[in-house]
């Protein structure tokens, strides 16, 4: 029988809290969620009459509230963030305060027993050598303010002996917190919309992940500890290190008669480019399984549904 833990969640009502926080609560865990509920107010709903589920809306940088709730603890996810360059370059100093400031002061208010599973994306590479995959090792070199703050974060959080960090590579899939402005999603959500895809640098390369892949490579991080604490761990789908043209030409099997261009005169303003290696948390035995090809036909479902509506971060 798996132990019940108490966890707290910032951003817990986000695009990944939401679902992460519904499986927590399925497992039995006993989970706190604070959350501004900025962008929707209906993604836990479902949870409400949960008994080991608990809402509170409020902002991380709330230093009381956060102590307050910190305390008592077992796990603490911290997952409240501005994400995503566009998002950040739009409010650069409130991405500073809540992307890395509030870490910095959650890593102040743990006590030693506490264990805390981060959660940071892989853009931190930036730009990756064309035949080389980038390994935990690699020199991080983000090129976005968004890249540049979770990486400070990341540095700051692994101070802390009982932590880890998921370096996740692009999420994509349905939630309760649903987004179309995630590089899959979009593509599909263009795709069905206008069965034209406009492509900008079409070699650029990405590594991919479920959503619910990373609800569960959290719940491994949970039940494993120990064996992954005080270390780094890139997190991805290893069948789907893709191009963006490798990933149009798998939306158009589902969608046939989608037209794909290619426009040349145009930079992608998201300059990453990188294969990621997931080897190392694979070698600890959590391989991601979700494929590309599902999350695609999956996305074509929800975004058909008549209750779908978008509600993207800017």
């Amino acid at each position: 029988m798996t132990k019940k833990f108490n966890i707290f969640i910032t951003g817990g009502a986000g695009y990944i809290g939401s679902m992460l926080v519904t499986d927590l609560v399925k497992i039995g865990h006993v989970v706190t969620v604070l959350d501004n509920l900025t962008y929707t107010k209906n993604s836990l709903s479902h949870l409400k009459k949960k008994k080991n589920f608990k809402l509170i809306v409020g902002s991380v940088l709330n230093k009381t509230l956060m102590k307050k709730l910190i305390r008592n603890q077992d796990f603490v996810i911290p997952l409240a963030g501005l994400v995503g360059a566009p998002l950040c370059d739009k409010y650069p100093k409130l991405a500073k305060s809540v992307n890395l400031s509030s870490i910095i002061f959650i890593r102040k208010c743990l006590k030693k027993s506490q264990k805390v599973i981060f959660a940071t994306t892989n853009s931190g590479y930036g730009i990756g050598k064309k035949n080389k995959f980038c390994t935990e090792k690699s020199k991080l070199n983000p090129i976005s303010l968004y890249g540049r703050t979770k990486v400070k974060a990341e540095k700051e959080i692994m101070k802390f002996k009982n932590s880890i960090s998921f370096r996740l590579a692009t999420v994509f899939g349905k939630s309760y917190r649903m987004r179309t402005d995630l590089l899959v999603n979009n593509f599909v959500w263009e795709a069905m919309k206008s069965k034209k895809l406009i492509l900008f640098e079409p070699h650029f390369r990405r590594n991919y992940i479920h959503v619910k892949d990373i609800v569960q490579v959290f719940i491994f991080a949970i039940n494993n500890f120990n064996r992954l604490r005080s270390n780094v761990y890139n997190v991805g789908l290893s069948s789907a290190n893709l191009t963006k043209l490798s990933l149009a030409k798998k939306i158009k099997k589902k969608i046939k008669n989608l037209k794909i261009e290619i426009n040349n005169n145009k930079n992608d303003p998201d300059k990453r480019d990188y294969f990621v290696s997931n080897k190392k948390i694979e070698k600890k035995g959590f391989k991601a399984v979700f494929t590309i090809e599902n999350g695609i036909t999956e996305l074509l479902k929800t975004y058909k549904s008549s209750k779908f509506k978008i509600l993207n971060n800017y």
